[in-house]
Protein backbone atom coordinates (compact mmCIF):
# COMPACT_ATOMS: atom_id res chain seq x y z
CA UNK A 1 0.00 0.00 0.00
CA UNK A 2 1.46 3.39 -0.93
CA UNK A 3 1.94 5.98 1.62
CA UNK A 4 -0.98 8.21 0.14
CA UNK A 5 -2.83 5.41 0.13
CA UNK A 6 -1.98 4.52 4.28
CA UNK A 7 -3.14 8.36 5.01
CA UNK A 8 -6.69 8.32 3.50
CA UNK A 9 -6.78 5.46 5.79
CA UNK A 10 -5.04 7.20 8.41
CA UNK A 11 -7.68 10.03 7.66
CA UNK A 12 -10.65 7.64 8.33
CA UNK A 13 -9.78 5.97 10.83
CA UNK A 14 -8.86 8.62 13.00
CA UNK A 15 -12.69 9.68 12.21
CA UNK A 16 -14.31 6.63 12.87
CA UNK A 17 -12.42 6.42 16.29
CA UNK A 18 -13.97 9.66 17.15
CA UNK A 19 -17.30 8.96 16.06
CA UNK A 20 -17.23 5.78 18.93
CA UNK A 21 -16.22 7.84 21.28
CA UNK A 22 -18.79 10.91 20.83
CA UNK A 23 -21.35 8.50 20.38
CA UNK A 24 -20.69 6.22 23.69
CA UNK A 25 -20.16 8.01 26.47
CA UNK A 26 -20.54 7.00 30.43
CA UNK A 27 -23.24 8.87 30.43
CA UNK A 28 -24.99 11.41 28.47
CA UNK A 29 -25.56 13.82 31.37
CA UNK A 30 -22.20 14.39 31.74
CA UNK A 31 -20.13 15.77 28.79
CA UNK A 32 -17.13 17.94 28.57
CA UNK A 33 -18.21 20.94 26.26
CA UNK A 34 -16.41 19.86 23.53
CA UNK A 35 -17.56 16.42 23.41
CA UNK A 36 -21.62 17.88 22.89
CA UNK A 37 -22.82 18.85 19.62
CA UNK A 38 -23.79 22.77 19.39
CA UNK A 39 -27.40 22.65 20.75
CA UNK A 40 -28.59 24.55 17.33
CA UNK A 41 -26.09 27.25 15.79
CA UNK A 42 -22.95 27.00 15.97
CA UNK A 43 -20.26 23.98 16.63
CA UNK A 44 -17.86 22.58 18.54
CA UNK A 45 -15.08 19.73 17.52
CA UNK A 46 -17.67 17.34 17.88
CA UNK A 47 -19.36 18.65 14.99
CA UNK A 48 -16.83 17.92 12.76
CA UNK A 49 -16.44 14.23 13.18
CA UNK A 50 -19.29 13.21 10.51
CA UNK A 51 -18.54 15.41 7.86
CA UNK A 52 -15.13 14.48 7.92
CA UNK A 53 -16.03 11.12 7.26
CA UNK A 54 -17.93 12.38 4.76
CA UNK A 55 -14.99 14.18 3.03
CA UNK A 56 -13.04 10.79 3.60
CA UNK A 57 -15.69 9.25 1.78
CA UNK A 58 -14.65 11.80 -1.32
CA UNK A 59 -11.12 11.51 -0.83
CA UNK A 60 -11.85 7.29 -1.36
CA UNK A 61 -13.31 7.51 -4.69
CA UNK A 62 -11.07 9.68 -6.07
CA UNK A 63 -9.29 6.04 -5.43
CA UNK A 64 -11.74 3.97 -6.88
CA UNK A 65 -13.00 6.76 -9.90
CA UNK A 66 -9.82 8.35 -10.55
CA UNK A 67 -10.70 10.96 -13.61
CA UNK A 68 -9.97 9.80 -17.61
CA UNK A 69 -10.48 6.50 -16.18
CA UNK A 70 -14.24 5.16 -16.97
CA UNK A 71 -15.08 2.49 -15.66
CA UNK A 72 -17.16 0.01 -18.20
CA UNK A 73 -21.11 -0.15 -17.52
CA UNK A 74 -20.96 -3.93 -16.65
CA UNK A 75 -18.86 -3.18 -13.65
CA UNK A 76 -19.86 -0.35 -12.63
CA UNK A 77 -23.74 -0.55 -12.18
CA UNK A 78 -23.64 -3.57 -10.39
CA UNK A 79 -20.85 -2.71 -7.47
CA UNK A 80 -23.39 0.61 -7.29
CA UNK A 81 -26.27 -0.80 -6.75
CA UNK A 82 -24.80 -3.13 -4.97
CA UNK A 83 -22.76 -0.88 -2.21
CA UNK A 84 -25.56 1.36 -2.21
CA UNK A 85 -28.38 -1.13 -1.07
CA UNK A 86 -26.03 -2.33 1.70
CA UNK A 87 -24.91 0.32 3.74
CA UNK A 88 -28.53 1.97 3.59
CA UNK A 89 -29.79 -1.69 4.53
CA UNK A 90 -27.11 -1.49 7.15
CA UNK A 91 -28.16 1.72 8.28
CA UNK A 92 -31.94 0.63 8.83
CA UNK A 93 -31.11 -2.93 10.41
CA UNK A 94 -29.56 -0.45 13.47
CA UNK A 95 -32.78 1.54 13.26
CA UNK A 96 -34.55 -1.40 13.91
CA UNK A 97 -32.11 -3.70 16.13
CA UNK A 98 -32.49 -5.77 18.28
CA UNK A 99 -36.06 -5.92 17.26
CA UNK A 100 -37.60 -6.03 20.68
CA UNK A 101 -37.37 -3.68 23.25
CA UNK A 102 -37.81 -3.71 26.94
CA UNK A 103 -41.55 -2.14 28.45
CA UNK A 104 -42.30 -0.30 31.76
CA UNK A 105 -44.21 -3.67 32.63
CA UNK A 106 -40.49 -5.76 32.27
CA UNK A 107 -41.57 -7.54 29.61
CA UNK A 108 -40.12 -7.97 26.09
CA UNK A 109 -42.19 -6.53 22.89
CA UNK A 110 -41.55 -6.52 19.38
CA UNK A 111 -40.27 -2.77 17.75
CA UNK A 112 -43.27 -1.41 15.70
CA UNK A 113 -42.20 -0.84 12.00
CA UNK A 114 -44.51 1.67 12.01
CA UNK A 115 -42.31 4.05 14.36
CA UNK A 116 -38.87 2.95 12.62
CA UNK A 117 -36.50 5.17 11.79
CA UNK A 118 -35.48 5.91 8.25
CA UNK A 119 -32.74 7.92 7.63
CA UNK A 120 -29.47 7.82 9.66
CA UNK A 121 -25.82 8.26 9.52
CA UNK A 122 -25.71 5.40 7.32
CA UNK A 123 -28.40 6.03 5.26
CA UNK A 124 -26.91 9.66 4.66
CA UNK A 125 -23.37 7.61 3.42
CA UNK A 126 -25.27 5.42 1.22
CA UNK A 127 -27.05 7.96 -0.47
CA UNK A 128 -24.03 10.43 -0.78
CA UNK A 129 -21.59 7.99 -2.05
CA UNK A 130 -24.37 6.76 -4.70
CA UNK A 131 -25.51 10.15 -6.44
CA UNK A 132 -21.64 11.49 -5.84
CA UNK A 133 -19.94 8.54 -7.66
CA UNK A 134 -22.95 9.09 -10.64
CA UNK A 135 -21.80 12.68 -11.15
CA UNK A 136 -18.24 11.74 -10.94
CA UNK A 137 -18.89 9.33 -13.50
CA UNK A 138 -20.59 11.35 -15.80
CA UNK A 139 -18.62 14.26 -15.76
CA UNK A 140 -15.63 13.72 -13.43
CA UNK A 141 -13.83 16.91 -11.84
CA UNK A 142 -15.96 19.41 -13.91
CA UNK A 143 -18.72 17.87 -12.64
CA UNK A 144 -17.80 17.20 -9.29
CA UNK A 145 -16.36 20.95 -8.83
CA UNK A 146 -19.77 22.50 -10.47
CA UNK A 147 -21.96 19.73 -9.17
CA UNK A 148 -20.61 21.02 -5.58
CA UNK A 149 -21.30 24.38 -6.19
CA UNK A 150 -24.71 24.15 -7.52
CA UNK A 151 -25.96 21.95 -4.82
CA UNK A 152 -24.62 24.26 -2.00
CA UNK A 153 -26.09 27.36 -3.46
CA UNK A 154 -29.46 25.69 -4.41
CA UNK A 155 -29.61 24.72 -1.04
CA UNK A 156 -29.66 28.08 0.52
CA UNK A 157 -31.77 29.71 -2.09
CA UNK A 158 -34.45 26.59 -1.48
CA UNK A 159 -33.65 27.16 2.36
CA UNK A 160 -34.86 31.01 2.02
CA UNK A 161 -37.48 30.49 -0.68
CA UNK A 162 -39.29 27.39 1.11
CA UNK A 163 -38.88 28.96 4.85
CA UNK A 164 -41.81 28.23 6.79
CA UNK A 165 -41.99 31.90 8.76
CA UNK A 166 -39.74 34.52 9.11
CA UNK A 167 -36.81 32.57 10.49
CA UNK A 168 -35.33 29.72 7.88
CA UNK A 169 -32.63 28.62 10.16
CA UNK A 170 -35.66 27.47 12.69
CA UNK A 171 -36.60 23.96 13.03
CA UNK A 172 -40.01 24.56 12.25
CA UNK A 173 -38.99 27.25 9.98
CA UNK A 174 -36.74 24.87 8.15
CA UNK A 175 -38.07 23.74 4.84
CA UNK A 176 -36.94 20.22 5.18
CA UNK A 177 -38.49 19.65 8.14
CA UNK A 178 -41.88 19.93 6.34
CA UNK A 179 -40.40 17.94 3.42
CA UNK A 180 -39.32 14.69 5.50
CA UNK A 181 -42.65 15.23 7.36
CA UNK A 182 -44.61 14.90 4.21
CA UNK A 183 -42.49 12.08 2.23
CA UNK A 184 -40.92 10.04 5.42
CA UNK A 185 -44.32 10.51 7.30
CA UNK A 186 -43.72 11.80 11.14
CA UNK A 187 -43.47 8.90 12.85
CA UNK A 188 -40.51 7.52 10.50
CA UNK A 189 -38.48 10.62 11.80
CA UNK A 190 -35.87 10.90 14.68
CA UNK A 191 -37.31 12.76 17.56
CA UNK A 192 -33.93 13.86 19.94
CA UNK A 193 -35.54 17.82 19.35
CA UNK A 194 -38.61 16.63 20.96
CA UNK A 195 -40.81 17.29 17.38
CA UNK A 196 -40.52 15.11 14.37
CA UNK A 197 -37.31 15.80 13.08
CA UNK A 198 -34.38 14.48 11.46
CA UNK A 199 -31.07 15.90 11.41
CA UNK A 200 -30.05 13.05 8.74
CA UNK A 201 -32.96 13.94 6.62
CA UNK A 202 -33.24 14.23 2.60
CA UNK A 203 -32.98 18.14 1.96
CA UNK A 204 -29.83 18.43 4.32
CA UNK A 205 -28.57 15.43 2.47
CA UNK A 206 -28.32 18.04 -1.12
CA UNK A 207 -25.14 19.83 0.78
CA UNK A 208 -23.75 16.60 2.30
CA UNK A 209 -23.60 15.58 -1.22
CA UNK A 210 -21.45 18.43 -2.13
CA UNK A 211 -19.02 17.67 0.75
CA UNK A 212 -18.52 14.45 -0.27
CA UNK A 213 -18.00 15.94 -3.75
CA UNK A 214 -15.38 18.94 -2.60
CA UNK A 215 -13.66 15.82 -0.60
CA UNK A 216 -13.59 14.18 -4.11
CA UNK A 217 -11.79 17.09 -5.84
CA UNK A 218 -9.53 17.64 -2.33
CA UNK A 219 -8.19 13.77 -2.34
CA UNK A 220 -7.72 13.90 -6.56
CA UNK A 221 -5.35 16.66 -5.71
CA UNK A 222 -3.37 15.03 -2.84
CA UNK A 223 -3.06 11.82 -5.15
CA UNK A 224 -1.26 14.20 -8.27
CA UNK A 225 0.97 16.15 -5.38
CA UNK A 226 3.70 14.36 -5.67
CA UNK A 227 4.28 15.22 -9.40
CA UNK A 228 2.86 18.98 -9.17
CA UNK A 229 4.30 20.10 -5.39
CA UNK A 230 2.27 23.56 -6.44
CA UNK A 231 -0.84 21.85 -5.59
CA UNK A 232 -0.37 21.76 -1.65
CA UNK A 233 0.12 25.37 -2.28
CA UNK A 234 -3.33 25.69 -3.66
CA UNK A 235 -5.18 23.23 -1.31
CA UNK A 236 -3.57 24.83 1.62
CA UNK A 237 -5.04 27.78 -0.09
CA UNK A 238 -8.57 26.74 -0.80
CA UNK A 239 -8.66 25.36 2.76
CA UNK A 240 -7.77 28.56 3.97
CA UNK A 241 -10.74 30.54 1.91
CA UNK A 242 -13.23 27.92 2.25
CA UNK A 243 -12.66 28.10 6.38
CA UNK A 244 -12.68 32.07 5.91
CA UNK A 245 -16.40 32.09 3.81
CA UNK A 246 -17.57 29.70 5.91
CA UNK A 247 -17.23 31.57 9.21
CA UNK A 248 -17.89 34.70 7.16
CA UNK A 249 -20.93 33.89 6.13
CA UNK A 250 -22.13 32.70 9.38
CA UNK A 251 -24.35 35.95 9.90
CA UNK A 252 -26.37 35.46 7.18
CA UNK A 253 -26.47 31.60 6.64
CA UNK A 254 -25.72 30.25 10.25
CA UNK A 255 -23.03 27.38 10.89
CA UNK A 256 -25.47 24.21 11.62
CA UNK A 257 -24.72 20.84 11.70
CA UNK A 258 -28.61 19.32 12.12
CA UNK A 259 -29.25 22.11 8.54
CA UNK A 260 -26.32 20.74 7.55
CA UNK A 261 -25.99 24.55 6.05
CA UNK A 262 -23.97 25.79 3.51
CA UNK A 263 -21.55 27.37 6.07
CA UNK A 264 -21.01 24.64 7.91
CA UNK A 265 -20.09 22.33 4.85
CA UNK A 266 -17.29 24.89 3.90
CA UNK A 267 -15.76 25.25 7.23
CA UNK A 268 -15.59 21.45 7.95
CA UNK A 269 -14.12 20.91 4.21
CA UNK A 270 -11.50 23.55 4.98
CA UNK A 271 -10.62 22.28 8.27
CA UNK A 272 -10.92 18.50 6.36
CA UNK A 273 -8.78 19.51 4.05
CA UNK A 274 -6.14 21.28 6.26
CA UNK A 275 -6.00 17.92 8.04
CA UNK A 276 -5.84 15.52 5.55
CA UNK A 277 -2.87 17.63 3.63
CA UNK A 278 -1.20 17.46 7.55
CA UNK A 279 -1.32 13.69 7.34
CA UNK A 280 0.00 12.90 3.98
CA UNK A 281 2.54 14.83 4.12
CA UNK A 282 3.51 13.65 7.83
CA UNK A 283 3.16 10.45 6.12
CA UNK A 284 5.52 11.03 3.23
CA UNK A 285 8.48 12.23 5.21
CA UNK A 286 7.90 9.99 8.40
CA UNK A 287 7.62 6.58 6.93
CA UNK A 288 11.31 6.78 4.78
CA UNK A 289 12.83 8.16 7.92
CA UNK A 290 11.52 5.64 10.58
CA UNK A 291 9.50 2.89 8.62
CA UNK A 292 5.48 2.51 8.81
CA UNK A 293 5.97 0.52 12.57
CA UNK A 294 6.89 3.26 14.07
CA UNK A 295 4.80 6.06 12.27
CA UNK A 296 3.18 7.83 15.37
CA UNK A 297 -0.50 7.55 13.31
CA UNK A 298 -0.50 3.85 12.48
CA UNK A 299 -2.55 2.81 15.07
CA UNK A 300 -5.88 4.51 13.21
CA UNK A 301 -5.05 2.87 10.71
CA UNK A 302 -6.98 0.01 11.88
CA UNK A 303 -9.97 1.53 11.94
CA UNK A 304 -9.34 2.93 8.31
CA UNK A 305 -9.00 -0.39 6.75
CA UNK A 306 -12.67 -1.53 8.14
CA UNK A 307 -14.32 1.98 9.05
CA UNK A 308 -18.21 1.09 7.51
CA UNK A 309 -17.96 -2.00 9.40
CA UNK A 310 -16.64 -1.23 12.73
CA UNK A 311 -18.92 2.07 12.47
CA UNK A 312 -22.19 -0.53 12.26
CA UNK A 313 -20.23 -2.48 14.41
CA UNK A 314 -20.06 0.23 17.59
CA UNK A 315 -23.89 0.36 16.81
CA UNK A 316 -24.70 -3.18 17.12
CA UNK A 317 -23.01 -4.31 19.97
CA UNK A 318 -24.11 -1.55 22.39
CA UNK A 319 -28.53 -2.44 21.23
CA UNK A 320 -27.32 -6.02 21.45
CA UNK A 321 -26.23 -5.30 25.22
CA UNK A 322 -28.96 -3.28 25.78
CA UNK A 323 -31.10 -6.36 26.08
CA UNK A 324 -29.30 -7.05 28.98
CA UNK A 325 -30.62 -5.76 32.62
CA UNK A 326 -30.53 -7.24 35.81
CA UNK A 327 -32.50 -6.31 39.45
CA UNK A 328 -31.32 -3.41 41.36
CA UNK A 329 -32.38 -2.98 44.42
CA UNK A 330 -35.56 -1.66 44.90
CA UNK A 331 -37.06 2.19 45.40
CA UNK A 332 -38.65 3.74 48.28
CA UNK A 333 -41.93 1.96 47.70
CA UNK A 334 -40.33 -1.43 47.70
CA UNK A 335 -40.30 -1.63 44.02
CA UNK A 336 -37.94 -3.74 42.38
CA UNK A 337 -35.26 -1.38 40.18
CA UNK A 338 -33.34 -2.90 37.25
CA UNK A 339 -30.40 -1.47 35.40
CA UNK A 340 -29.08 -2.20 31.68
CA UNK A 341 -25.30 -4.02 31.55
CA UNK A 342 -23.34 -1.18 30.25
CA UNK A 343 -24.84 1.67 32.37
CA UNK A 344 -23.81 -0.91 35.42
CA UNK A 345 -20.31 -1.32 33.94
CA UNK A 346 -20.01 2.79 34.03
CA UNK A 347 -21.18 3.20 37.66
CA UNK A 348 -19.50 0.67 39.02
CA UNK A 349 -15.82 0.73 37.14
CA UNK A 350 -15.49 3.96 36.25
CA UNK A 351 -17.18 6.42 38.12
CA UNK A 352 -15.36 5.61 41.23
CA UNK A 353 -12.20 6.18 39.04
CA UNK A 354 -12.59 10.11 38.61
CA UNK A 355 -14.35 12.75 41.21
CA UNK A 356 -15.45 14.53 37.66
CA UNK A 357 -18.76 12.17 36.53
CA UNK A 358 -17.17 13.96 33.38
CA UNK A 359 -13.58 12.47 33.55
CA UNK A 360 -15.75 9.13 34.27
CA UNK A 361 -17.85 9.48 31.45
CA UNK A 362 -14.56 10.15 29.29
CA UNK A 363 -12.78 7.29 30.71
CA UNK A 364 -15.67 5.25 29.56
CA UNK A 365 -15.86 6.45 25.91
CA UNK A 366 -11.99 6.16 25.45
CA UNK A 367 -12.40 2.04 26.55
CA UNK A 368 -15.11 1.70 24.35
CA UNK A 369 -13.05 2.88 21.88
CA UNK A 370 -10.51 0.84 22.89
CA UNK A 371 -12.48 -2.06 22.81
CA UNK A 372 -13.50 -1.61 18.83
CA UNK A 373 -9.60 -0.99 17.97
CA UNK A 374 -8.50 -3.88 19.44
CA UNK A 375 -11.55 -5.88 17.34
CA UNK A 376 -10.44 -3.44 13.90
CA UNK A 377 -6.35 -4.84 15.11
CA UNK A 378 -7.41 -8.19 15.34
CA UNK A 379 -9.26 -8.10 11.61
CA UNK A 380 -5.86 -6.52 10.25
CA UNK A 381 -3.82 -8.98 11.24
CA UNK A 382 -5.64 -11.63 9.97
CA UNK A 383 -6.44 -9.65 6.55
CA UNK A 384 -9.76 -9.75 7.33
CA UNK A 385 -11.01 -6.31 5.08
CA UNK A 386 -15.01 -5.74 4.81
CA UNK A 387 -15.47 -4.30 1.59
CA UNK A 388 -19.00 -3.13 1.97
Amino acid sequence: MSERDRSLDVFRGMTVAAMILVNNPGSWSHLYAPLAHASWHGWTPTDLVFPFFLFAVGNALALTLPPGQPIPAAAFWPKWARRTLLIFGIGLLLNAWPFVQWHADGSLHLKELETLRIMGVLQRIALCWAFAALIIRAGGLRAAAWGSAALLIGYTVACFAFARGPDPWSLEGFFGTGLDRLLLGESHLYRGEGVPFDPEGLASTIPALAQVLLGYLVGDALLRSREHRERIRQLLIAAVVATAVGLALHSLVPINKKLWSASYVLLTTGLATFGAVALQQMTLRLVPRWGWAEHPWRAFEAFGRNALFIFALSGLIPRTLGLIRFEDGVDAEGSAQTILLLPWIYREFFVPLASDPRMASLLFAIATVGVYWAIARAMQARGWFIKV
